[in-house]
């Protein structure tokens, strides 16, 4: 990809190389990094479920000023959650009978130019719109798409707020999550370069509830994405040119927000993280998004720049997402609650080694899309990773060192039957362990639930903690 902004970030800051989500989807991924706290803990395992605990209102309450523009993907879609400020922008295509309704930042913007969205809706006039695969080019005013919005919004509130406190602010961008819809000039950059290959789809090597969630997307245009089962190779890599080029989108937006940040004269006293709630498969084993725990899914980057971050630093170590909560308390002066699963990645950044994370966790359930099963759940050691399905004998595993693409599934290979056995033991004290530890997340969240719905009291100019910033 080209990425000159996020590259420049990298090389002034520390990137870690195997960063795993807690969750294959959006809603529970977020709900999961904002409360250091696994799905099962926080309740939260598909996009409409409530949000009961965010630590942002910790840093609210510790002086910040707290900012979200862009995505956050809440329930409720617009609640405080401990932000002073919430400017939403939510995912592109939201045209689905479904769906909750509810009319963001960016669906006013249309309104006031007279404009119709673009989405599944307008695409389907399209004659070619099967064959687009949820890839099709922005025709409109650079400035209405979505990541040029939100990226814009996040530099005009840097520029305009007039405190000299501290801040916190999440920019949530909206896409690579499709639809893939670049402008042509980002598409053009890709035009014949060479671009990574699909992983051929394998179907009858994967457990029945993969095989009925590829089965259902084959059938539904999930988020404007018409899934075909044998795409041509020049139709999967238009697809993977357009997510690249969204990409390069959201890359110059980042680049126009540090800048943003040292006009203001704070950049070299803010800490930048970037990083995303989960992969794109891209047809990777003949599947689409996510929904899935496939590296393509559950691995996602992740860079953190700014005072105190080692300069050129890569973390090869299997760390969690969510594992950014306890590490911005941290950062922020804020004690770190005892009930957490997360762990502080702020020893990554010292001299000495850090401790490694022996295992590395997600779960899926209770969702829409993936109906095959009632529970997901994917533990990573090392480099052995175990998928468990909790209703079937089908499962997955793979040494991820001889086979990096899974295409060899382990489980059923008598010579793998005592990791395949132990990993799933981890699974059951896992779960045993959590519930022991978490007893004071729900104390937590009765405390904070006024927090939760209302906004924080206002931060006074010049308003903070002591060191905090």
């Amino acid at each position: 990809m080209i990425t000159p902004n996020l590259d420049r970030l990298v090389r002034r800051g520390t990137a870690f190389e195997n960063m795993y989500i807690t969750s294959p989807s959006c809603a529970p991924s977020r709900a999961s990094l904002f409360s250091g706290t696994y799905p099962h803990t926080n309740g939260v395992f598909r996009n409409d479920e409530p949000w009961q605990y965010c630590w942002v209102k910790d840093l609210a309450e510790a002086g910040y000023r707290t900012v979200n523009v862009g995505k956050m993907h809440t329930m409720p879609v617009e609640g405080a959650f401990g932000f002073h400020e919430r400017h939403v922008v939510e995912n592109k295509d939201r045209d689905h009978p479904n769906l909750p309704f509810y009319l963001d930042n960016w669906d006013k913007a249309f309104f006031l130019r007279g404009l119709e969205k673009p989405s599944r809706v307008t695409q389907r006039r399209r004659e070619d719109y099967r064959g687009q695969m949820g890839a099709w080019v922005w025709e409109l005013d650079e400035i209405l798409h979505p990541d040029v919005f939100t990226g814009q919004m996040a530099k005009w509130w840097i520029d305009r707020y007039p405190g000299d406190g501290p801040f916190f602010l999440q920019v949530g961008f909206p896409g690579p999550h499709p639809p893939y819809d670049p402008t042509r000039e980002y598409l053009d950059m890709y035009e014949g370069r060479d671009l990574p290959e699909v992983i051929p789809p394998d179907p009858e090597a994967q457990p029945a509830a993969l095989r009925a969630l590829r089965d259902f997307m084959l059938g539904e245009d999930a988020d404007g994405v018409v899934h075909l089962p044998d795409p041509t190779p020049e139709q999967s890599r238009r697809q993977r040119a357009h997510y690249y080029a969204n990409v390069t989108m959201i890359d110059r937006q980042v680049g126009e927000i540090v800048d943003a940040l040292e006009v203001r004269g704070v950049l070299d006293d803010t800490i930048i993280v970037f990083t995303s709630d989960h992969g794109d498969v891209l047809g990777d084993h003949g599947h689409s998004q996510k929904w899935n725990m496939y590296q393509s899914t559950v691995r996602v980057p992740a860079v953190v720049a700014g005072p105190g971050i080692p300069a050129g630093r890569r973390v090869a170590d299997n760390v969690a997402l969510f594992d950014f909560g306890p590490t911005v308390l941290e950062w922020a002066g804020v004690p770190v609650p005892g009930w957490m699963e997360a762990s502080s990645l702020a020893p990554c950044f010292g001299e000495a080694p850090a401790p490694k994370r022996k295992l590395v966790f997600a779960e899926h359930s209770n969702d829409a899309l993936l109906t095959g099963t009632r529970m997901m759940t994917m533990v990573l050691e090392d480099r052995m990773k175990l998928v468990h399905f909790v209703d079937s004998d089908d499962g997955q595993l793979f040494d991820l060192d001889s086979d990096p693409q899974e295409r060899v599934n382990l489980w059923d290979d008598p010579a793998h039957r005592a990791t395949r056995d132990r990993l799933i033991r981890e699974i059951l004290n896992w779960r045993a362990e959590s519930s022991l530890r978490t007893q004071g997340f729900v104390e937590a969240c009765v405390r904070g639930a006024h927090a939760m719905m209302s906004p924080p009291p206002h931060v006074a100019r010049g308003q903070h903690r002591e060191g905090t910033r």
